[in-house]
């Protein structure tokens, strides 16, 4: 499906979030990477083959 170079990660990569937007719908709250994985406003995923990545927002830590 990508066609950008170098290509994007593929879905199954942990680093699958690097893929290019193709598709922005922020009325909606989701975008569409080139690599058929959906991400929403709150951080959850719907990846191709029909997985859900639940949110998984980055935690702040205090350092001292």
């Amino acid at each position: 499906m990508c066609q950008h170079v170098p290509d994007c990660p593929p879905a199954e990569a942990p680093d699958h979030d690097a893929a290019r937007v193709v598709s922005h719908h922020p009325e909606q709250g989701w975008v569409l990477l080139c690599n058929g994985v959906v991400v929403f406003d709150d951080t959850g995923e719907l990846l191709p083959n029909g997985d859900a990545v639940a949110p998984h927002r980055p935690t702040v830590r205090k350092v001292a």
